[in-house]
């Protein structure tokens, strides 16, 4: 049996991972701020942390309390993330602090804190997007810190490589979640015209790779886009009328 934790597990597309393993006969922790929604589809099997991705400490204490319960930690799915749109002009210096703290430094300092438990054969899979592999205006932030993520999968995959820890990186496209809804009718046609595929993905679609990639025992230093070919489209340029969005849940 595996042991997973995963970061922002409460909703969205890390909520659809801790239900996918769970289902799967895992067990698996989630660290979230708030509280889910709903209760877990296999709550047997799944530990509610309350922790705070933001605060190292908070972090600290989280693995240990995982570790008390499960006795090991095998899978790492940094999925926590905040969106802030906005211009280099015009974006609050506050919103990019609150967006480097959570999406990068977070899962920096998630990996700090489980590395040293990690025994040979362990994976962790970093959430990006595609804004850190494409340039949109508006998302300087969000961008950066998906950015800052692809790099440190990269080196973390390097490093950690002669221990025997795998570390690879899913990149979601446009998916229904809580952090989606709120686009308008209009701007949400807007972006699945640009999707090859014709549709959005759903947190479901999402999870079952990130599930495959941590299995995977050859792969590591790997991007792996889940998009419906929505990066295919940027050979020549972005396409026009792209609007910015983010999947991750807000913990």
């Amino acid at each position: 049996m595996t042991t997973w934790l995963v970061t922002g597990g409460s909703r969205g597309i890390g909520r659809a991972v801790v239900d996918h393993v769970a289902a799967a006969g895992d067990s698996v922790a989630t660290f979230s701020r708030s509280a889910p929604a709903t209760p877990p589809s296999h709550p047997d099997r799944v530990l509610e942390v309350k922790a705070d991705v933001t605060d190292a400490e908070s972090i600290r204490r989280g693995v240990e309390t995982v570790l008390e319960k499960f006795g090991s930690i095998d899978v790492v799915v940094n999925s926590a993330g905040v969106h802030c749109g906005g211009r280099v002009d015009s974006l609050d210096r506050a919103a990019w602090d609150e967006v480097l703290s959570t999406n990068l430094t977070g899962a920096f300092d998630m990996c700090r804190a489980v590395v040293p438990v990690l025994r040979p054969g362990s994976a962790i899979v970093n959430v990006g997007a595609v804004v850190g592999l494409r340039g949109f205006p508006g998302d300087v932030a969000y961008g950066s810190a998906k950015a800052g993520l692809s790099g440190l999968t990269q080196v973390l995959a390097v490093e950690l490589a002669p221990r025997g820890i795998r570390v690879n990186l899913v990149v979601p496209g446009f998916v229904d979640t809580d952090m989606t809804a709120g686009l308008t009718e209009r701007a949400r046609r807007r972006v699945i015209d640009t999707i090859p595929a014709g549709r959005t993905g759903t947190p479901e679609e999402i999870a079952e790779v990130i599930a495959a990639v941590a299995r995977s025992t050859y792969m590591t230093g790997a991007t792996v886009p889940v998009d419906g070919g929505l990066l295919a489209t940027f050979g020549g340029g972005r396409p026009s009328g792209i609007v910015p969005v983010s999947n991750e849940a807000a913990d």
